[in-house]
């Protein structure tokens, strides 16, 4: 029973994976619109809720450290790790501000925003993109297959095929990953 209910796990994770290739097309945009932005002298920032903030650090890291070539540092930012910033804004101003805030604070024309969620739908999420929009900042929305209200809402949307959490979530970072890569060799090779 156990055995056989991985192995489903597995094969759904697996068709999923390869349905991402649909996906190609806007994966390229996002790697050009983040290129276009980092050789302007601009950042990229991320943001989400739950496992999709752990996501947004991870990304985050990936362009600051390195994915997988020695390179200098790229301009990128997690609006997740504050938790003076995310305490004190969702104290004075409510949950639904914790990122629009930091996007006014810290956000300049030309940046690139990338929002996280799998329902596509996080209030807190969707206000920071109101407000990137308003400053002439890209924005990108990471969403699973139904791609919710960010979908409308952001210039880019990454709608992956899956529809439960951990599998939205699992190509969420393939996806940054590949992004990841392909905006290493583009800076640097």
């Amino acid at each position: 029973m156990k055995r056989d209910w991985i192995c489903a796990e597995l094969r759904e994770l697996a068709e999923n994976m390869n349905a991402l290739a649909a996906n190609a097309d806007v994966i390229l945009a996002i790697v050009d619109a983040c290129v276009d932005a980092l050789k302007k002298g601009g950042k990229v920032m991320f943001c989400g809720n739950g496992g999709s903030a752990a996501d947004s650090q991870h990304l985050a890291a990936e362009f600051v450290g390195r994915y997988k070539m020695e390179r200098a540092a790229l301009n990128s930012v997690a609006l997740t790790v504050d938790t003076s910033i995310l305490t004190a804004i969702g104290n004075d101003y409510g949950y639904d501000d914790v990122f629009r805030r930091q996007v006014e604070g810290l956000g300049k024309a030309g940046d690139i925003l990338i929002g996280l969620s799998t329902s596509g739908n996080s209030r807190n999420v969707l206000r920071a993109f109101e407000q990137a929009s308003a400053m002439g900042i890209t924005t990108v929305a990471f969403t699973g297959k139904a791609g919710g209200k960010m979908k409308e809402a952001a210039d880019l949307c990454l709608a992956v095929p899956a529809g439960v959490t951990n599998h939205i979530q699992e190509q969420h970072i393939t996806c940054g990953h590949l992004i990841c890569e392909l905006v290493e060799k583009a800076m640097y090779e």
